[in-house]
């Protein structure tokens, strides 16, 4: 079965706009395949001049905050790393029951990585400034700059988005019957060293030989 891949444009974002990045290119990706059977609800971003589209099914609006809170936990714990989302849709499959089991397996036909790099210079929203004077403030004009170009950024995710949905038909299965606004879907996260320390433990034990049995 074919799978295909759509790599996002990868975004430098800080702390306070994850949620809303997030949000704004998940709902969007579900919206696009979505079943049809969806209330369509616009959804002005506070942080951005953007408004993306949400299947107005609140199932899924806590299934995909409850997703962006363990991402965010996760950044908390592995600052300097660059971070990823992938948002999988697949078919149910049943195989073969034998004795002990009913086994269900998921065939993936589309996979969409959000790759996320959070700065780490500054986690909360310092928009104001404490003194009463009027200064000219470097820092202000270049976090300006900043906003905008990710704003630029994310509008280009938004459109990467609708270009694959457009040009990428083939690969979808037939409409299941199952419950639910969208295809069976799964939400992954993931940093980037975590293939690399998952690496290191495989050369360690290669180097060390396998683990002693206890007798």
């Amino acid at each position: 079965m074919n799978c295909e891949v759509c790599q996002l444009k990868e975004l430098d974002v800080e702390h306070f706009e994850i949620r809303e990045v997030l949000r704004c290119i998940l709902h969007t990706i579900l919206f696009h395949r979505a079943l049809g059977l969806v209330r369509p609800k616009d959804i002005d971003l506070e942080l951005f001049e953007i408004t993306y589209v949400q299947c107005g099914d609140v199932e899924l609006e806590r299934k995909i905050d409850e997703k962006i809170d363990q991402f965010l936990d996760r950044v908390e714990k592995h600052p300097n790393k660059k971070n990823q989302i992938c948002l999988s849709f697949y078919e149910v499959k049943n195989k073969q029951p034998t004795w002990f089991t009913n086994k269900v397996e998921r065939l993936y036909w589309e996979q969409w990585y959000i790759n996320l790099n959070v700065a780490q210079h500054q986690k909360g929203h310092s928009g104001k400034s404490t003194s009463s004077k009027i200064v000219v403030d470097p820092e202000a004009e270049e976090r300006t700059v900043r906003r905008a170009a990710l704003e630029a950024s994310l509008r280009d995710v938004l459109f990467q988005i609708i270009r694959f949905v457009n040009e990428k038909k083939d690969h979808i299965p037939p409409i299941p019957n199952l419950e639910g606004v969208s295809f069976p879907y799964e939400i992954t996260i993931s940093s980037s060293s975590d293939s690399a320390f998952g690496m290191e433990m495989f050369k360690r034990m290669l180097q060390t030989g396998h683990p002693t049995m206890l007798s």
